[in-house]
């Protein structure tokens, strides 16, 4: 069994094979060749709060198990193989879970946002905010990419971050999202932390940063105006969208509004018939994204490691 360090994970998976991976996988979800189990959460004691969820994409079966404190968070993700039930892989995952979710909103940007769409506006620039950011630019060509958050010297930490990119701090949050094509949240808010008004028709929202049910990002104006809300899942969405929870209730189940993203990806939905058209994606992150993402490292890491020993037989 291997031991898959954080250093590995970033070496080996890529940003757009990312994307291509979680886009797959969705696929697969669709058409029920894939398995999600929700979240749950073990309240310690304290802030100490234990995290757990786990997945499988036919290939590969998995969990991933992480901890949360005031002080910080710590993330593991455990691979086994279908066909078996060998545990394969012990991996850090802290870095997984960044580009995972990264690449889901790379997806759903990809299907519900307009094709033109280039000028985004981001509000948060902690511990996802980067991985969605690289996302959206690899499937949308940037021409302006504007930040927003609360603290300036993080903001201006940020952007400088991006070299090759046309990134910008913005001095408040409505300068970062009026007139944006789309608009990326990821925070840790409880209460929304933007306005209805700042959303023009035709823009697509990526509302990541929260999985609580009683935290939101986005106002219950914004989402009573929406023509479409894709979720990652339905089930776990009823345990954690505070977004929807706390705007619509149980009426969001039965809203045709609501629909999930791998009903989306795979064609079955199509969710922008106008360039008018205002669409959500709400996400929760899933563990059968963890689990592609994390068999393909395995496969890379393997390869790897035998590549070294023949190479160390014909020194």
């Amino acid at each position: 069994m291997l031991y898959i360090d954080e250093s590995e994970v970033r070496q080996l998976l890529p940003m757009p094979e990312a994307i291509r991976l979680t886009r797959e996988v969705f696929v697969r979800l669709s058409r029920g060749e894939a398995l999600n189990h929700p979240r749950r959460r073990l309240h310690a004691g304290g802030s100490a709060v234990l995290h757990y969820m786990a997945g499988s994409d036919g290939r590969y079966f998995g969990a991933k198990v992480y901890s949360s404190h005031r002080t910080g968070a710590h993330f593991l993700f455990l691979l086994f193989r279908v066909e078996d039930a060998v545990p394969l892989a012990v991996m850090e995952a802290n870095y997984l879970g960044q580009l995972r979710t990264g690449a889901a909103t790379g997806v759903a940007t990809e299907a519900m946002a307009r094709p033109d769409a280039g000028v985004v506006g981001l509000i948060g620039t902690g511990f996802q905010a980067r991985s969605q950011l690289e996302a959206v630019a690899a499937v949308r060509p940037l021409r302006a990419a504007r930040v927003w958050s609360r603290s300036e010297e993080k903001r201006q930490a940020f952007v400088r971050q991006f070299t090759d990119q046309p990134v910008s701090a913005a001095a408040t949050a409505e300068e970062a999202v009026r007139g944006a094509d789309i608009v990326i949240t990821a925070t840790y808010a409880r209460d929304p932390v933007l306005e209805d008004a700042w959303i023009a028709p035709g823009t697509h929202v990526n509302a990541v940063g929260s999985n609580q049910p009683k935290r939101r990002e986005l106002p219950s104006e914004l989402i009573a105006r929406a023509d479409w809300i894709a979720v990652d899942s339905r089930e776990q969405a009823g345990i954690e969208s505070g977004d929807l929870l706390l705007s619509m209730g149980d009426a969001a189940w039965s809203d045709p509004r609501v629909v999930e993203l791998a009903d989306v990806v795979s064609g079955r939905i199509h969710v922008r018939s106008r360039t008018d058209e205002i669409t959500i994606f709400n996400s929760m992150g899933l563990a059968v994204e963890d689990v592609i993402c994390a068999g393909y490292v395995y496969e890379r890491a393997v390869a790897e490691r035998v590549g070294r020993e023949i190479g160390a037989v014909y020194s």
